[in-house]
């Protein structure tokens, strides 16, 4: 066979080889693409839970940690000095306004009182001397039986005696005063604390330690502090209508206990401080509450619920419904009209039980994703599961993944 023969011969073989390989080729690749086709149709849709948002109406309620504090407060010195001779009051006791607590012993100041008294019977004894001399001198002068000067001195001396007359008297009372401040008194009623001197020890006018300390204790006083950020959070919602100035009834305050229970009785807000604490950037809230039992103690830490106002239309999502990126922000998966996947950036504020507040991003009738979130993507038509109450209240009801997705899903594993 001739050369070029030959190499026509070879040529057409290898092209006929080649074509062979690409339509065999071509056959496969569309094989395989009809059967991924036919495999997606045939995958079924993810379910997931969710939850609808509706509108409720929330109290907005500030936990403030406060201490008790009794509105009046009486520290018992004694005003003049001596030997305490006896108490007379039980230490914790309830005592009354005027009640004698200490008496002390009265002997010295009884003596000055006896000598005050002498003074003001000889003042009057003089007065009663000078006033006769002083009658009949005027009558003497009348005849120029004696000189004018001897008149004017009489009439002097008389003066003289009425002044000598007060300053003893005013000595007798001082006097009096001092032997009464020898039954030491109670100038208010409430409870007594622990005396801190015992019978025969020397006290002395105005001591700087109190003999003991009288405290009203109902009702009492709780003395809270506020940031100054939630007063303005607070005043700004008030003013854009967000939230409705809560009734007198309602605006009261509850007080939780150290050991977390919820003390009876609700007290009421008296005083709002006006001025912000440079140092800690608070403002001073002061309320009073009954206090019959005398469960309440001057000095306990308690924490006061104090209810600011109430937001008729608040939204609130499941906390499990929100994720939060590194910078911070907060977003949701929501399930739309034809049941697919979208994000959605939002604002949350406070925490109410398990539940975050929305403030921006969600509105009432927004389907969110609680449950699944992690077998579907944004953009995947779902099949949805609403778990309504359960995911409100309480554990949030479990949505069984697909048997496909067990292997695959990292919550089912």
């Amino acid at each position: 066979m001739p050369v070029y023969q030959s190499s026509r011969f070879s040529l057409l073989m290898t092209t006929v080889v080649v074509c062979t390989l690409a339509t065999i080729a071509g056959c496969s690749r569309t094989s395989a693409d009809a059967s991924g086709t036919a495999k997606a149709a045939a995958a079924p849709e993810r379910e997931v839970g969710t939850v609808t948002l509706q509108h409720e109406t929330l109290a907005q309620n500030t936990e403030l940690p406060g201490r008790t504090a009794a509105p009046v407060i009486a520290e018992i010195r004694p005003q003049v000095g001596g030997i305490l001779k006896e108490r007379l009051f039980t230490e914790g006791s309830q005592v009354k306004a005027g009640q004698v607590l200490y008496q002390l012993d009265p002997a010295p100041l009884q003596a000055a009182h006896a000598s005050a008294h002498a003074g003001v019977r000889k003042a009057e004894s003089a007065l009663a001397t000078a006033r006769t001399v002083a009658r009949r001198n005027a009558e003497l002068v009348k005849i120029d039986a004696i000189s004018r000067q001897v008149f004017d001195e009489s009439q002097a001396a008389e003066q003289q005696a009425e002044a000598d007359l007060g300053v003893a008297r005013a000595a007798e009372q001082t006097a009096r005063i001092q032997l009464g401040y020898t039954r030491i008194t109670s100038p208010i009623t409430g409870w007594a604390e622990l005396s801190t001197v015992t019978p025969g020890a020397l006290v002395t006018a105005n001591q700087a330690a109190a003999l003991t300390t009288v405290q009203q204790l109902d009702p009492i006083h709780v003395h809270v502090t506020q940031s100054s950020s939630e007063l303005l959070r607070l005043k700004r919602e008030l003013a854009s209508g967000r939230l409705q100035r809560a009734s007198d009834a309602e605006a009261r305050i509850q007080l939780v206990l150290e050991d977390g229970s919820k003390y009876p009785h609700a007290g009421r807000l008296t005083f709002s401080g006006v001025t912000v604490d440079a140092g800690t950037g608070s403002v001073t809230l002061r309320a009073v509450v009954p206090n019959p039992d005398k469960l309440l103690m001057p000095g306990m830490y308690v924490r006061a619920v104090l209810r600011e106002g109430t937001d008729a239309t608040a939204l609130l999502v499941p906390q499990q419904a929100v994720t939060r990126a590194p910078d911070g922000s907060a977003s949701a998966l929501v399930i739309d009209a034809e049941n697919k996947v979208s994000k959605r950036a939002i604002q949350v504020g406070r925490a109410v039980g398990t539940r975050w507040q929305v403030l921006q991003g969600l509105a009432a009738g927004d389907r969110v994703m609680t449950e699944g979130s992690q077998r579907v993507k944004v953009g995947d038509k779902v099949k949805v599961v609403d778990l309504g109450a359960k995911a409100v209240g309480g554990p949030v009801a479990s949505v069984q993944p697909d048997a496909t997705d067990a292997a695959s899903d990292p919550v089912a594993r």
